[in-house]
């Protein structure tokens, strides 16, 4: 795929807000800090798209951003750690969960693992519950060039035998680096195929 238009279009606090469901949807989220807007940026060939922050917790509203006029990419707030209230936060989870919960356009939810840490609860969790949810979403490990091949070779079999305690087949499972753009053309044929399959 290659992409020729990318345009910002709103920023939303909830469901009601977001544009019009009439274009195929890709949403990204992952933990806090784990190079999310980094790897937006990768894939849009962007290098300012996203906000790029050190503050974890930097998204905090739903970010549509639309592509060639063919479909949304969307950003997420982050889950867990962020520097923010406890009010705060809950707000974040329910904006979070109502929108993936509730929006009809949404083809794929884009699930970012740090593969540089082993794995997490946190992350583990929330994939169990798109699980459980029937919420169809692929995982990408990000910052792959931050490890040898040997040891995310290792990250990853990590991740797959955890996984496995609870799924009796893996969902999607990309690997990328926002530094040398790897995974940018698997992630992108991935969405193309995808939206084969979007109705209105």
């Amino acid at each position: 795929m290659v992409i020729k238009t990318t345009e910002f279009i709103k920023s939303s606090v909830n469901n009601d807000q977001c544009p019009q469901a009439n274009m195929p949807e890709y949403a990204f989220i992952g933990r806090s800090n784990v190079g999310k807007s980094s790897l937006i940026n990768m894939l849009t060939n962007r290098k300012k798209l996203a906000k790029i922050s050190a503050r974890p917790g930097k998204t905090q509203h739903i970010n549509h951003f639309n592509i060639n006029d063919k479909w949304y990419l969307v950003d997420l707030p982050g889950y867990g750690y962020a520097k923010v209230s406890k009010k705060m936060r809950i707000s974040l989870q329910n904006m979070i969960d109502n929108y993936i919960m509730n929006r009809d356009n949404l083809m794929n939810l884009f699930v970012l693992i740090d593969s540089k840490i082993p794995p997490q609860k946190i992350d583990l969790d929330f994939i169990i519950k798109m699980g459980t949810s029937q919420i169809p979403f692929a995982i990408i490990f990000t910052k792959s060039d931050r490890l040898s091949k040997t040891a995310f070779a290792k990250s990853f079999e990590n991740y797959k035998e955890k996984l496995l305690e609870n799924w009796e087949k893996l969902p999607p499972i990309f690997e990328s680096s926002a530094v040398n753009s790897t995974g940018r053309s698997e992630i992108l044929k991935y969405i193309k195929e995808t939206n084969k399959f979007w109705t209105k």
